[in-house]
C-alpha cells in the first residue's frame, strides 16, 4: 500500500528553534531516510522551498493567469513529503512518528493512502 506522509510547517516555529535544535532535525530525516532505504519501503521524498517563492497558476478565458506568492494566507505551508509503500496503514503511522517534525509542537505530520497512482487506483 502506498501512503503520502506529508510534512506541514510553520516558519515561526522554525524560526523560534535553535541552531542545534535545526541541526538535530535534519539529522533525524538522514537517519530515517538510510533506514526507509535499506527497507525498500521509500518511494521517493522530497523537501519543498517557501511558499513565497511559488507561482499560483488559474485560467480565466482560456488564458493563464499567474500570481507569485502563497495561494492561501495560512500560518503552515506544505513543507515536504515521504512517499511510502508499506505493508499498512499501521506501518504508515509507526514511520510518520519517526519523523523529526512531530516531536515539535506547532508542525504537522499527516498520513493519507495513495488512492489514485500513475493511471491505477490502489486497492
Amino acid at each position: 500500500m502506498q501512503f503520502l506522509i506529508s510534512m506541514h510547517i510553520n516558519p515561526a516555529v522554525l524560526d523560534a528553534l535553535t541552531d542545534e535544535e535545526k541541526a538535530a532535525i535534519g539529522e533525524g530525516h538522514g537517519r530515517l531516510l538510510a533506514a526507509l532505504k535499506e527497507s525498500g519501503e521509500l518511494l521517493t521524498t522530497q523537501a519543498l522551498v517557501d511558499p513565497s517563492q511559488a507561482a499560483v497558476v488559474s485560467v480565466r478565458n482560456g488564458q493563464p493567469v499567474v500570481t507569485d506568492g502563497p495561494f492561501l494566507e495560512s500560518k503552515e505551508y506544505l513543507g515536504g513529503f515521504y512517499l511510502l509503500d508499506v505493508e499498512d496503514k499501521a506501518r504508515a503511522i509507526e514511520i510518520a512518528a519517526q519523523i523529526p517534525d512531530a516531536a515539535i509542537k506547532g508542525l504537522g505530520i499527516e498520513v493519507r493512502q495513495v488512492m489514485f497512482s500513475d493511471g491505477q487506483l490502489e486497492a
